[in-house]
């Protein structure tokens, strides 16, 4: 391959020279007639450039005139019914125009680092600039990135459209150098500072420095002039996100100290000062979080200046009712989670899961509220920051994320039947399996998590251990479906906020990664359409001002989970009962008869709590905390997310059956059911593997000893210790046998049974050999019935009459295994039942060797 590119290579560079030495020689022959036609092309190109000047300029105003032609039209933002304006982009203009002498020169100066660096050297178009964006729209396959200048910039805002057209923008650098002949670098950058929008209705340097520092503009220090001077480029991404904001002002200042503007120690008190914006909040704004990303996106979408000023109708996917309902439910318990919990803030997400649209959205209890407390430093050491949106800011979502590594490990061959031990476990195969150590072999750190009571149950299914949301139980099953496959599958889901796998371990499960409540929520809506992805989504339909339609919704959706799997998730996280021995029978994660699944979690020292959960037609989620990640006081999911999100189910569902027959017969009207009809869950098909530990049998080994984790519905392996974690998985649950052989089982008063092996200890024969079962079965009530089976085949019976008051019975059998063929396997289970028809069964697999 390597001569055959050497030899390409020789070739290319052959014709090339010949190329060249060819076209050198002819213009050598050929002066007069090369000459000719460069000369003739020249002449066309400078008519046609001359011309396209004279039709584009032709009726270039004044500049008298141009500091009046500026009359914006505001655009209006509605909610799905189109019925409601949530918000109008601007209703009341704030401009003052002052002359060129008032405006600081830090604000110039400013303005220039920050738009437009060769301001003082071009003629109203950079050619560099230019070139450079050329390349990235050829590269992007359209027009991105238009190289403008201060120049035109002003004069797209004064005199054109934002439209990304070829013809636009030719006709912007035309007259973009016409005015730079007219008129001087002072008076385009007066006129542009007089005329730029700053975002919330202020047009000019001046209206912005009365809007968010109530002074004069001539007052602004320099590191106000930079915060201003970074607004333009992006109004409503920058002033509702401050973080961001200062990072720009700062590279600002380091482009005025660049170019000479500042010296060293202004650039250093710039830097140090607080430029804290005044908050605005007189704005007539419904959903003000929801409204500030639909304003983003369109901002981003068809630029500021023609969404400020071009009137565009924008039909938002927000549904008024159920936002107030939201902000309603966040409103109730706001007070009780401040006193009670140190919980000072909160935030609720409701998505159709079957389109992706964004129904509700509430980022913080009280968008106008005040900082607190008093005197913290907004974006650092607020409790609550009312302007931050949490709903798109990345948490940590405890055992909210579980769900994903059950969905992953069910695809593998595990059941919602499998039965995995929850009981103290080290996950560090360096550190000792007792799970009391926190450093082990050559001081690697020790991972053993605690469930949240600090208890343990032992054998549980997979769907206890789910619903009763059990961290050890999570562990071993994140451990087994794969921590790389369970990220790509939440993924895959919309938990786009894993982006760099290798940062997460087995801690993932217990929400060890970060992630925001409308990824988590839209993912857990995938579960209620049965694996279909509908990414969240704002807007229905956008309209110019003449009613041309620029945008409309089309649904696009992916399957991205198999139906059946997310049908068992459903059916764990919906049945009651799965999680009452947790949560109780009556708890806030149940809606009355209405079929819906819900997940809590808890994020480690109670910083974080959620609650997220869906029926078939809507997904909703709860986050509630402190914006600085202050502790809370014993704040779990169940007590301070669950209450606000069951809140909201309630009232969403009586709310919408009351609205109007009109309204119901808008276009994009979103119906709920009544919470008596709302469509149940699909029955899942449960798989039967012919395993008996994925099917559900209780065996005295880990689920280790019976499977590869890698391929669970295999073969049983040969030699399961070589699993790293095998050990300290296998003697925890030796352990926890000893415990129940020796001190009794811990009874409930459900009329439980327990059976328990003492013999044999180990799991490999030869032929030779002879097997000797031990066991003890133990009943709260008397026993009626005990059987042995071997392969499937009942090899033993004890029946016990009606009048029996037996609660224990032993069982001493032994077993010639001369018959049984080499290298085989076989399964050993003992079934018990007692006169409350309660029953139990529990075995143990072993092989024959060579």
């Amino acid at each position: 391959m390597g001569k055959i590119l050497k030899r390409f290579g020789l070739y290319f560079l052959k014709k090339t020279h010949s190329l060249i030495k060819n076209s050198i020689g002819f213009i050598i022959k050929n002066p007069l007639r090369v000459l000719k036609a460069a000369g003739f092309l020249a002449f066309f190109g400078f008519v046609a450039i001359a011309f396209l000047f004279i039709y584009y300029s032709k009726d270039l105003p004044s500049a008298a005139a141009l500091r009046e032609i500026f009359v914006p039209e505001s655009t209006k933002i509605y909610d799905r019914t189109g019925t409601v304006v949530l918000y109008d982009i601007y209703g009341e203009e704030k401009r003052t125009i002052i002359p060129f002498s008032e405006m600081p020169e830090y604000v110039r100066n400013a303005t220039v680092a920050a738009e437009d660096d060769g301001f003082y050297h071009h003629v109203g178009i950079d050619v560099k600039a230019i070139t450079r964006a050329l390349i990235a729209n050829i590269r992007g396959r359209e027009i991105r990135q238009g190289g403008s200048t201060i120049t035109q910039q002003f004069i797209k805002n004064a005199l054109l459209t934002s439209e990304k057209t070829l013809p636009r923008k030719i006709k912007e650098a035309i007259l973009a150098v016409q005015l730079e002949w007219k008129y001087s670098k002072d008076e385009i950058l007066e006129l542009y500072l007089n005329q730029v929008p700053y975002g919330y209705n202020a047009y000019g340097v001046e209206a912005a420095s009365q809007t968010y520092f109530n002074k004069h503009a001539e007052d602004l220090t320099l590191a106000q002039a930079a915060t201003l001077a970074a607004l333009p480029q992006a109004t409503t991404y920058y002033t509702s996100n401050l973080q961001a904001l200062e990072d720009r002002k700062t590279l600002i200042l380091n482009k005025m100290l660049e170019f000479g503007y500042i010296n060293k120690d202004e650039y250093l008190a710039a830097l140090t000062e607080n430029t804290e914006m005044k908050t605005v909040n007189d704005i007539e704004m419904l959903a003000p979080h929801f409204v500030i990303e639909v304003k983003k996106y369109i901002e981003q979408k068809y630029g500021s200046s023609l969404v400020e000023q071009n009137g565009l109708k924008v039909i938002t996917t927000l549904d008024i009712t159920l936002q107030q309902a939201a902000e309603d439910a966040v409103e109730q318990y706001a007070q009780k989670n401040i006193a009670n919990f140190n919980a000072n803030n909160a935030a609720l997400v409701a998505i159709d899961p079957s389109t992706g649209q964004v129904l509700a959205m509430v980022g913080s209890r009280d968008y106008f509220g005040e900082s607190s407390p008093e005197e913290c430093v907004v974006g650092k050491t607020c409790k609550f920051d009312p302007n931050v949106n949490v709903a798109l800011t990345p948490q940590q979502p405890g055992s909210s994320f579980k769900p994903f590594a059950y969905a992953e490990a069910f695809r593998k061959g595990y059941t919602p039947d499998t039965v995995v031990f929850d009981v103290p476990t080290e996950f560090n195969s360096s550190c000792p399996w007792t799970a009391n150590k926190e450093t082990g072999e050559g001081g690697s750190k020790c991972y053993n998590p605690k469930n949240y009571d600090g208890s343990y149950y032992g054998p549980m299914t997979l769907k206890e251990a789910l619903a009763q949301s059990r961290n050890v139980p999570a562990v071993k099953v994140l451990y087994l479906a794969g921590v790389q496959d369970t990220i790509e599958l939440a993924r895959s889901m919309g938990i786009e906020s894993l982006a760099d796998s290798s940062r997460y371990g087995l801690s993932l499960v217990l929400g060890g990664g970060d992630v925001t409540l409308l990824e988590e929520t839209s993912a857990f809506g995938i579960f209620a359409t049965r694996g279909e992805k509908n990414s969240p989504n704002y807007i229905l339909r956008i309209e110019d001002r003449e009613g041309n339609i620029l945008e409309e919704f089309r649904k696009e959706s992916k399957d991205v989970l198999e139906k059946n799997i997310a049908d068992q998730i459903n059916y764990v996280l919906s049945t009651n009962s799965f999680r009452a021995k947790v949560f109780g029978e009556n708890n806030y994660l149940s809606i009355g008869g209405l079929p819906v699944a819900a997940k809590t979690g808890t994020s480690q020292d109670y910083i974080d709590a959620w609650t997220v959960g869906y029926t078939r037609s809507i997904a909703v989620g709860v986050w509630v905390g402190n914006n600085n990640n202050a502790k809370m006081r014993n704040a779990d999911g169940s007590a301070v997310a669950a209450p606000i999100w069951n809140a909201f189910f309630r009232e969403a569902y009586a709310k919408k059956q009351q609205e109007s027959g009109e309204l119901k017969e808008r276009e994009f009207y979103f119906s709920l059911p009544s919470l008596d009809n709302e469509a149940p869950f699909v029955n899942p098909d449960i798989p039967k593997t012919g395993k008996p530990v994925l099917d559900g049998s209780v065996y005295r080994n880990s689920i280790l000893h019976y499977v590869d984790k890698s391929n669970p519905l295999g073969p049983y392996p040969k030699s399961p210790q070589n699993d790293p974690l095998y050990q300290n998985w296998q003697l925890p649950v030796q352990q926890w046998g000893g415990q129940i052989s020796t001190s009794g089982t811990n009874y409930t008063g459900t009329g439980d049974i327990a059976i328990v092996f003492t013999s044999p200890q180990k799991d490999m024969f030869s032929k030779n050999d002879t097997l000797e079962l031990r066991a003890g079965v133990q009943s709260e009530k008397p026993l009626t019935l005990v059987r042995i089976w071997l392969d499937g085949e009942l090899i033993k019976k004890f029946e016990y009459g009606e009048n029996s008051s037996a609660r224990a019975v032993n069982i001493s059998e032994n077993f010639s295994l001369k018959s049984f063929q080499k290298e085989s396997s076989h399964e050993i289970l003992v079934e018990a039942q007692n006169k409350d028809d309660k029953t139990d069964k529990a075995g143990f697999v072993f092989s024959i060797e060579d």
